[in-house]
């Protein structure tokens, strides 16, 4: 797709979540393919809209989009809506009310086939320097778990679901509107399309069960605040044989008391002594990496900055090193001995001499060219 996802819907980038959903469905009526038969492209510009909400409607995926575009969103495990089985079950569960499309397309998929796990958030905080370096933290996580005791069913072993009566299995019952045929979620067994007589004893039939798990964490160097990682299978547990969801892990850093960041670019400013500075001097730099010998120039005014190459932070995809920017900061004493302010009195003295000297030199010549300048001109017009 060429278009950005608020072009196919129509919205503003500042659309609130409430202008998106009546934004898709309008489209999703409006090019829905039971109302569009054989019109390939209405199924196209459906499946488009899809996305597009599927993205934007999640306040976490269109931050990243925002951010970093759909690549952004691929790196970080998104891969898309899915199937178009999928596309009409989403839809029946956000507008089945109010559509009434899709009941047909509904059935289609089998309310006791596997389920696969959601995918869980995990948020950790790290230290700047775990950041730039890289750590291994293993993590406490309790989720819900696939229940091996039924093995996901929910049944007791020796025992199956049953299928419901009320829906005869599809998971949701249908009824004619006028032109439109109206899919709900069936109110006997909740969109399972199928009930349990006798449910286990573990899971109490929820064919999921809470635990605690030892997670290991490993954070790559050059992570930073807003960086996610995907554990795939650590997220909860499936349904009737079906997958473990992903664990999305969300990295915070904490700030440095004296190094700062920019993607890999780090800043530090560096206090330099007044006299240090005037005279020039070699200087022991801490780095994220340890400490470096930076030549300072006689003459370095406060401000002045000073590139250190490869002394920034690794690349995540590889490359070159980031810099370093050091910033120095000429300090003025506060607190002088007699001696020192009899030596800088005298450094003011001799200063300002030679800066008068100079000031006065260049006012005396500068006025003096300028006057010269008109008597020879009024000369040249009194003499024709």
């Amino acid at each position: 797709m060429s278009k950005s996802y608020y072009e196919i819907l129509g919205v503003a980038k500042d659309a609130s979540a409430e202008s998106i959903k009546k934004a898709y469905r309008k489209l999703a009526m409006q090019y829905h393919p039971d109302r569009n038969q054989g019109n390939a492209e209405a199924e196209e510009k459906f499946k488009e809209a899809a996305e597009a909400y599927e993205v934007l409607s999640d306040l976490q995926k269109r931050r990243i989009y925002d951010a970093y575009g759909k690549e952004g969103l691929k790196n970080s495990g998104y891969s898309g809506p899915g199937s178009s089985e999928d596309i009409f079950s989403h839809i029946n569960d956000l507008f089945g009310d109010l559509f009434g499309f899709g009941g047909g397309r509904g059935r289609r998929r089998d309310p006791n086939s596997p389920v696969q796990g959601e995918d869980l958030r995990y948020d950790i905080r790290i230290s700047f320097m775990e950041a730039v370096h890289g750590v291994s933290r293993q993590v406490d996580i309790t989720k819900k778990e696939t229940c091996w005791t039924c093995e996901g069913s929910g049944a007791r072993p020796g025992h199956k679901p049953q299928t419901c009566p009320t829906c005869q299995g599809r998971g949701q019952v249908v009824r004619s509107q006028g032109f439109f045929q109206v899919s709900t979620t069936c109110p006997h067994c909740h969109g399972a399309g199928q009930v349990i007589s006798d449910p286990c004893h573990d899971c109490h039939g929820e064919g999921l069960v809470n635990r605690s798990k030892k997670v290991n964490i490993r954070i790559p160097a050059g992570v930073d605040t807003g960086s996610r990682m995907r554990l795939s299978g650590e997220g909860e547990g499936g349904r009737r044989g079906g997958p473990s969801g992903d664990l999305y892990v969300v990295i915070h850093v904490d700030d440095h008391e004296y190094f700062q960041r920019d993607g890999q670019t780090i800043f530090l400013r560096l206090p330099v002594s007044m006299v240090k500075a005037s005279l020039g001097c070699e200087a022991d730099v801490p780095t994220i990496h340890g400490t470096t010998k930076l030549k300072i120039p006689a003459g370095t005014q406060s401000g002045q900055r000073f590139t250190l190459r490869g002394e920034g932070v690794a690349s995540l995809r590889g490359g070159a090193q980031g810099d370093m920017i050091v910033e120095a900061q000429v300090q003025t004493p506060t607190k002088l001995s007699k001696e020192q302010k009899e030596l800088l009195r005298q450094f003011e003295a001799l200063e300002k001499e030679q800066a008068d000297e100079g000031f006065f030199s260049r006012l005396f010549h500068g006025q003096l060219g300028k006057h010269k300048k008109k008597r020879d001109e009024s000369e040249k017009v009194a003499n024709g």
